[in-house]
């Protein structure tokens, strides 16, 4: 979106004139995050989770670069290239441990950010783009995870490897090809642990290329807000710099905080003790569960247990498991609904809490053993979660009647502190 109040960078000094003259990064730079980038007034820490996320990437990749020069992607060492790692290198166990913690730091931050997008409508017209963009950052994200979480060789990396592709050959005709294909052989061994560290190390990349379109997608129609009302003015926005830099430094003081507590006091709070065993092809772990970031998933995976239509059951799972996250592609023209904001719609903002609580169950029943209550609770979470995108949602927004909308951001700002807001002819509370 062109602000046509908004700065334009102007170099003062020769030699800044002349760089931007060549290499106009400085003004990239300026028009991207400084006082060049009007925002709207009225973000919340919420908006803070997007710059979180950046920062989660860069320790993920500083530290994975590191931790690639000592590891060995060998069946026969990699478990003991980790301890030497661990043991001998200098701060070896601080980079393995804020790597391993990094990773659950990111996809709590992006979990967050993901449930505010879908809240405060941040997936409606015209930023479907900066959506879908989003989708697949997750889904490289957890192919990523996925891999690194085999990486260390332990019991559960081997077993997780070994259960988690054994799900491709579910596939008619192609499926077991396509795991020989993934694994390099009929069991993870060598092939699989080269493949996967490869991808591992370049995945990270790809994402942050992703996230830099996604940037450039927000700049374009410019960054939503908790009313879902676009900007009428310059009264309505503000510069980025400084006004979000400083909110944004003190939101990622608090991470760093929390993140530091973690990693200093409890870094194997959020790992499997099995995974501290070497991984052994003979010994199959009583309970085999991915990391707890993909437990919502693993629970609709392990939700179908009967065959349907001549379908294995195994084979819907793995749909259902694909298709709860590629559902999130279609979420702009799900919701139909021209408010944004969740704060102005009563009936979504109750069906929005019960899918936060229905994911909260999936994921506490993809941790649990695969035993009879867990099954059944994670088939009933599974038929609410595909129940709220494809049939409560569409409802909700062909009958639902908002609340009324503020004029403007500024409106919404100035009665939230106090005064009146006019929606028509009828002067109420603004939000």
């Amino acid at each position: 979106m062109s602000f046509p109040w908004a700065k334009h960078y102007e170099p003062k000094s020769p030699v800044m004139k002349w760089v931007d003259e060549r290499l106009p990064l400085p003004r990239f730079v300026y028009d991207a995050v400084g006082a060049g980038y009007p925002v709207p007034r009225n973000l919340n820490y919420f908006w803070n989770f997007g710059v979180l996320a950046g920062a989660a990437l860069m320790i993920q990749i500083i530290t994975g670069v590191v931790l690639a020069m000592h590891y060995a992607a060998n069946g026969a060492i990699a478990f003991d290239s980790v301890e030497h790692i661990m043991r001998d290198v200098n701060f070896g166990w601080l980079l393995r441990y804020a790597h391993a913690t990094g990773a659950s730091m990111f996809f709590v931050v992006v979990y967050i950010h993901i449930f505010r997008g879908l809240y405060f409508g941040s997936y409606k017209a015209p930023r479907e783009m900066i959506w879908l963009l989003g989708v697949v950052i997750f889904l490289l994200m957890m192919a990523t995870a996925f891999m690194g979480y085999v990486l260390p060789w332990g019991q559960m990396s081997f077993w997780g490897a070994q259960v988690i592709t054994g799900f491709f050959s579910a596939i008619p005709v192609v499926g077991e090809s396509i795991r020989i294909w993934l694994l390099g052989g009929y069991a993870p061994d060598n092939a699989a642990l080269n493949r996967f560290f490869s991808l591992h190390f370049l995945l990270p990349f790809v994402i942050l290329g992703v996230i830099i379109l996604h940037v450039w997608a927000l700049h374009i129609p410019g960054s939503n807000n908790p009313t879902g009302v676009e900007v009428k003015g310059e009264q309505d926005t503000v510069p980025f710099h400084p006004y979000y830099t400083a909110k944004d430094g003190m939101g990622l003081g608090v991470f760093l905080l929390i993140f530091a507590f973690i990693l200093f006091f409890y870094p194997n709070a959020l790992g499997h003790p099995d995974n501290y065993v070497p991984a052994n092809p003979l010994q199959t772990p009583a309970h085999i569960v991915p990391e707890w970031y993909f437990w919502p998933f693993y629970a609709i995976l392990r939700a179908f247990t009967v065959d349907f239509f001549f379908i294995p059951a195994k084979l819907w799972g793995v749909l259902a498991m694909f298709g709860s996250i590629i559902l999130l592609f279609f979420l702009p023209w799900l919701d139909t609904s021209p408010v944004r904001s969740g704060n102005y719609r009563p009936t979504f903002k109750i069906a929005f809490w019960i899918l936060v609580i229905d994911v909260l169950v999936l994921g506490w029943c993809g941790g649990s053993p695969a035993e009879p209550q867990y099954v059944i609770a994670s088939q009933i979470a599974a038929i609410y979660y595909f129940a709220h995108f494809l049939i409560i949602l569409p409802i909700i927004s062909a009958t639902e009647r908002p609340r009324p909308l503020p004029a403007s951001i500024t409106e919404a700002v100035l009665g939230k502190h106090g005064g009146m807001a006019s929606v028509g002819s009828q002067p109420v509370p603004a939000e």
